[in-house]
């Protein structure tokens, strides 16, 4: 099987298509089970994100989903009931994980450092937070709702929301956590809680998602990705050692670098201009 990213074949949950200049469009493909994953998903998105992270033709990825009514609604727990042979079950306990998902299908925990877009429309809930909580940047369609169902089904929510504190109010994380199925967040409500960053039209949200990916494609690679990689891991340290670690990522990633060496990609000269 191939590990080539940009290979159209030999996903089974998900689409893979390239875009003009680098950009890799990724679909999630289970619309029937409102694109909840289940373990071929994962294993589809460890495959992906180990080719993505390698394909230097790669330079940005968006994250959409296929069908009409949900981005995805986490786990598929009427698969998960019935395979008692999953390697990641505690039988035990049907839906209790023996491992996080996230180290599957978060593109920052497989270190990719090449910006994400994701396009959220209709339900986004539970697991597809693993996706959005780890996205560089995050847009939805008005008809977007947010929510984690997990305390009302008697389940400790903690994976998810635990990700998310790093990138929205905690205030807002809590109340979504603890509400449930009792309440849904709105796109506006998620645009100012800084879940996402924008709210546009649904028939323009996959177009425009490929617009942000393709301008930050456009953009020298080292540069993106040095800045991607500075800010994630920036969250892991206290103010004073990000503050003092950020002069590092400049030193080496930046176009012409303390090496010396050019890191450049094609760039029309005239572009500080604009």
């Amino acid at each position: 099987m191939s590990t080539d990213a940009t290979s159209t074949t030999g996903y089974a949950t998900i689409l893979v298509d390239r875009a003009p200049e680098g950009v890799l469009v990724v679909t999630l493909n289970r619309p029937d089970v409102l694109n909840s994953f289940n373990e071929a998903m994962r294993a589809d998105f460890a495959r992906l994100w180990a080719a993505v992270r390698t394909d230097r033709s790669v330079r940005s990825v968006v994250l959409q989903a296929a069908g009409e009514r949900a981005f995805s609604t986490g786990l598929d727990v009427t698969e998960r009931m019935s395979d008692q042979e999953s390697p990641w079950l505690d039988r035990a306990a049907p839906f209790a994980e023996r491992e996080d998902p996230g180290h599957e299908l978060s593109p920052k925990r497989n270190a990719v450092w090449k910006p994400v877009v994701a396009a959220v429309h209709g339900m986004c809930a539970g697991g597809a937070f693993y996706w959005i909580a780890d996205c560089d940047i995050v847009i939805c369609e008005p008809g977007a709702t947010f929510f984690d169902p997990h305390v009302s089904y008697g389940m400790v929510a903690a994976l998810e929301p635990v990700a998310l504190s790093y990138r929205m109010n905690f205030s807002d994380v809590a109340r979504m956590a603890l509400l449930g199925l009792s309440e849904r967040m709105s796109a506006e409500r998620a645009l100012a809680t800084g879940l996402v960053t924008e709210v546009v039209a649904r028939e323009e949200l996959r177009a425009r998602a490929l617009q942000l990916a393709t301008a930050m494609a456009r953009s020298p690679a080292a540069a993106i990705e040095g800045t991607v990689k500075a800010l994630w891991q920036s969250r892991d340290l206290g103010r004073t050692q990000a503050l003092a670690t950020a002069l590092m990522y400049t030193q080496v990633g930046n176009p012409i670098a303390a090496d010396g060496l050019d890191r450049s990609a094609a760039r029309p000269k005239e572009w500080w201009t604009r």
